[in-house]
C-alpha cells in the first residue's frame, strides 16, 4: 500500500515539475541584435530594394525558427500530458484493485460468512489470505465457527443419545409389562377369592395403562428420532438362540435349534426385532408357534410361524411400514410400530425381514447375514 501511494505521489510530482519547466521555456521573439543585424546588412546594400528583401528574410526566417520551436514544445508537452494522464490512471486502478482485494472483499467476505452462520451453516470455513492486513481478524471468526460447530455437534449428539435412550427404554419396558400381565392373567384364572381377583384386575389395568403410556412415549420419541443406531457385529448363532427363547416369555415355540454359524448383528436391536415379532404372534394369534432355520446362500434364515388366520394378501408388503396396521387386527391395541422397527433394524444389519401367508397360518421370515 505504501509502495502504490510513494508511487503514485512521485507520478503526480514528475508531472507537475515536467509541466512546469515546459511551460518556462517560451521561445523568444526577434531580439536586437538580430535587428543590429538587418539594419547593418541593409545599410551596407547599395539598393534599397535589396536592404529590404534582406531584412525581411531575416525576420522571416526568425518567426519561423519560433514558431517551430513552440510547435515542438506544445508537441513535446501534449505528449506528456498524455503519458502522464495514462500513469495516473493506472496508478488508480492499481490502487484500487489493492483496495478492492485488501479492504473490500474481506468485509464481502466476512459479510457473507456472517449470513452463513446466521443460517445455521457452520461446515463452510472462512476464506483466509495469510498476506492480508486483516489475516488475523478473520482467523479469528473462523475459530469461532468451529467452536460453534463443536458445541453444535456435541448438543446434536447428546440430544440424540437422550432420544436414543428413552424410546430404547420405552421399548424394552414393555416385554417385562407384558410378561407381569401374563401372570396375572394366569392368578386370575386360578383366584378363587372375588377380593382377590378384583386385585388382580387393578393390576392389570394399571399394566395396560402403563404400556399405553410408554408407546405414547416410543411413539413421541419415534417421531424425532429418525434412526436409532444399530451397531452390527459378528455373534454366535446360540447367542441368537437365547435371545429368542428371552423374547417367547410365554413358552409358546416348540423347540428348536439353529445351525451353528456366526452372523452379523446388534445383540440389543436384534433382541427388540424378536420381541416385536413374537409378541404379534401373542397378540394378534394366539397360538403356539413354531420355528424353523436353515442356511440360504450367505445367510441364516429364521422362519417364525403362528397358527392364525394371517392378513390380506394385498397388505403383506405393508405390513412392515410405519404405522401401518393390518385390517384384520380389529380393536386390538397398537401403533402398527413393531416390524416397521424390526425390518429397519434388521437391515441395517445387512439382512431382510418379510412376511408371508402360508395355508396353516402366518410368518415372519428373518435373514441374518453370514459372518465372511
Amino acid at each position: 500500500m505504501k509502495k502504490l501511494l510513494i508511487l503514485t505521489a512521485m507520478t503526480a510530482g514528475i508531472g507537475f515539475i515536467a509541466t512546469f519547466l515546459i511551460f518556462r521555456y517560451e521561445p523568444q521573439s526577434p531580439n536586437s541584435a538580430l535587428i543590429n543585424e538587418a539594419v547593418q546588412i541593409s545599410t551596407e546594400s547599395d539598393s534599397i530594394r535589396e536592404a529590404v528583401d534582406t531584412q525581411i528574410n531575416l525576420f522571416t526566417q526568425a518567426f519561423e525558427e519560433m514558431d517551430t520551436n513552440r510547435r515542438n514544445r506544445d508537441n513535446a508537452l501534449q505528449i506528456f500530458l498524455y503519458t502522464l494522464i495514462v500513469m495516473l490512471a493506472v496508478s488508480g486502478i492499481l490502487l484500487y484493485l489493492y483496495y478492492e482485494k485488501n479492504f473490500l472483499k474481506p468485509f464481502r467476505n466476512l459479510e457473507t460468512f456472517a449470513s452463513r452462520i446466521a443460517a445455521g451453516n457452520l461446515d463452510i470455513p472462512l476464506e483466509m489470505d495469510e498476506h492480508n492486513l486483516f489475516g488475523a481478524f478473520t482467523e479469528s471468526f473462523d475459530l469461532m465457527r468451529e467452536e460453534l460447530r463443536t458445541a453444535k455437534e456435541n448438543e446434536q449428539l447428546a440430544n440424540q443419545s437422550k432420544k436414543e435412550l428413552v424410546a430404547s427404554l420405552s421399548h424394552d419396558i414393555k416385554t417385562p409389562i407384558a410378561s407381569i400381565q401374563s401372570a396375572v392373567d394366569l392368578m386370575i384364572l386360578k383366584a378363587s377369592d372375588e377380593k382377590e381377583k378384583k386385585m388382580l384386575n387393578s393390576v392389570n389395568a394399571k399394566c395396560e395403562q402403563i404400556n399405553t403410556l410408554i408407546t405414547d412415549m416410543f411413539h413421541s420419541t419415534l417421531e424425532e428420532l429418525q434412526v436409532l443406531n444399530v451397531t452390527p457385529i459378528e455373534i454366535q448363532s446360540t447367542e441368537v438362540q437365547d435371545i429368542i427363547q428371552q423374547a417367547d416369555y410365554e413358552n409358546r415355540i416348540a423347540p428348536f435349534r439353529l445351525p451353528s454359524c456366526l452372523v452379523i448383528a446388534d445383540s440389543l436391536r436384534l433382541q427388540q426385532a424378536f420381541d416385536n415379532i413374537i409378541n404379534n404372534s401373542y397378540k394378534y394369534a394366539a397360538t403356539d408357534i413354531y420355528l424353523d432355520s436353515f442356511i440360504e446362500g450367505t445367510y441364516l434364515v429364521i422362519a417364525v410361524q403362528d397358527f392364525g388366520s394371517g392378513v390380506l394378501e394385498e397388505e403383506l408388503p405393508l405390513l412392515t411400514g410405519k404405522f401401518y396396521r393390518g385390517k384384520q387386527t380389529g380393536k386390538i391395541a397398537g401403533y402398527g410400530l413393531g416390524l416397521y422397527l424390526s425390518k429397519n433394524f434388521v437391515v441395517q444389519m445387512l439382512g431382510d425381514l418379510y412376511c408371508e401367508n402360508q395355508d396353516n397360518g402366518f410368518v415372519v421370515k428373518l435373514k441374518l447375514k453370514l459372518a465372511a
